[in-house]
């Protein structure tokens, strides 16, 4: 048997076992090749990318330019500040987070396992985030939550092994996904300020659902993450106001 039939073989057994995509990039067990989003050259790719697949993305780069990068630290600190920010105000969270460093120190899953109720409530943390922070904690320290897994995963898989944790929700899981890992292809169908700048931007009688911005997004791909980025710009633009918080 020729080298040629040996690697045939192996493509197709690496594809039957899902470790192959037909466009030849060898897969992880739970993942692919994380193409990540680092700086300004990724996003004009990616713009480039979206420009030619609807006559808005034109638009709404011309009315936006490069949008933020918005890269952020990852692991437990990354989770448990996108926790603190969530349903806040920039402001609000900002003094959250300030209060959290006060009591904590620095996070880690560790020094949250071993807070006492006295201190969550010092945090300034309501009661849902604390749970949720703890049960992170507990994920990670129990090594449920595989932080180094997430880092090759595919979007899906970030998405179900984050919100297998009490507490973690599609938007918590999103975030993380865009910000934190920096996934080229990570989006949030389910930000209301993507939601409404898509209903804007592309002209639909009503603001799109989750569900169905997550079909309007698959001709984005391998971009939403720029994608997200553009609309959230855009929606500023439209508001005329600095950003939305996540």
């Amino acid at each position: 048997m020729n080298s040629q039939d040996v690697n045939s073989r192996e493509t197709k057994q690496l594809r039957a076992g899902g470790l192959l995509t037909r466009t030849g990039y060898r897969m992880g067990s739970i993942g692919h090749m994380m193409h990540k989003i680092t700086c300004n050259a990724d996003l004009e790719e990616g713009m480039a990318a979206l420009r030619p697949l609807h006559p808005q993305w034109a638009a709404i780069i011309e009315r936006t330019g490069i949008p933020p990068l918005r890269r952020r630290e990852g692991g437990f600190a990354g989770i448990a500040a996108i926790i603190v920010s969530q349903q806040l105000s920039v402001a609000s969270a900002r003094a959250v987070s300030a209060r959290v460093a006060s009591v904590f120190g620095q996070l880690t899953p560790e020094r949250i396992l071993a807070a006492t109720d006295e201190e969550m409530r010092l945090s300034g943390l309501s009661r849902p985030k604390q749970r949720t922070m703890r049960a992170v904690a507990k994920a990670i320290a129990t090594q449920k939550l595989d932080l180094e897994a997430l880092e090759t995963a595919t979007p899906e898989h970030v998405h179900a092994m984050m919100t297998a944790v009490s507490g973690i929700g599609p938007w918590t899981a999103d975030i993380y996904l865009l910000f934190c890992l920096g996934h080229r292809d990570g989006f949030a169908p389910g930000d209301l300020a993507i939601q409404e700048a898509a209903r804007v931007a592309f002209g639909l009688p009503a603001r799109p659902n989750a569900a169905e911005l997550e079909i309007l997004a698959e001709s984005w791909r391998p971009w939403r993450g720029v994608a997200a980025r553009l609309l959230w710009a855009y929606y500023a633009v439209l508001k005329s106001r600095e950003g939305v918080n996540a």
